[in-house]
């Protein structure tokens, strides 16, 4: 009995050790996010201010979440003045070598833009559009959303949304109209 008891010793060594390295990651973790706060409460001056400085603190790597929550504070205080706010905070990360000037384009346009950045492009319809249109209409349909939340819901721009959910639609019925004259051409 003896023999057993020493040979348990080991064993509870190993899993205290675990359990201590296991909480000395688990702290780590914490500290790294405490390293990278997130914008909060309601003021979006504020808001842009804190993801500023965090992604010049070494938080470069969260970029789509302190834009996720910058989108989401935004939303809380629609204004038209939202738009010049988010194509200044596109070009500043641009500048930083954040994103690419084209990047910093494509995400402006996307929330902020009546076209459709997901059809920019020259496509042959025909070879490469019409055999991944079902691809492409979702791809759109997301867009239409993000443009609801940028222009509906943070810029307060009901005529722009309105006109990019009157092109989405348009842009459909033509993708089917031309996606059928393909299929009849062959």
């Amino acid at each position: 009995m003896n023999r057993l008891i020493r040979s348990a010793r080991p064993w509870w060594r190993q899993a205290l050790l675990l359990s201590a390295l296991t909480l000395a990651a688990c702290s780590g973790l914490d500290t790294r996010q405490d390293a990278c706060p997130m914008p909060q409460g309601h003021d979006l001056e504020a808001a842009f201010e804190t993801a500023r400085a965090g992604m010049q603190n070494g938080c470069e790597t969260r970029f789509d979440d302190y834009l996720s929550h910058l989108l989401t504070i935004a939303e809380g205080d629609p204004q038209p003045e939202n738009r010049r706010r988010f194509s200044e905070f596109l070009v500043w990360a641009s500048d930083e070598g954040l994103l690419s000037r084209r990047q910093a384009k494509s995400l402006y346009n996307r929330y902020f833009n009546v076209k459709f950045v997901s059809m920019m492009g020259d496509y042959d319809n025909c070879s490469s559009t019409c055999p991944n249109k079902t691809t492409l209409l979702s791809r759109l349909e997301q867009e239409l959303a993000d443009k609801e939340l940028g222009l509906l819901r943070i810029s307060a721009d009901k005529e722009a949304y309105y006109r990019a959910d009157h092109l989405f639609k348009e842009t459909e019925l033509v993708l089917e109209a031309t996606c059928s004259a393909c299929a009849a051409g062959r």
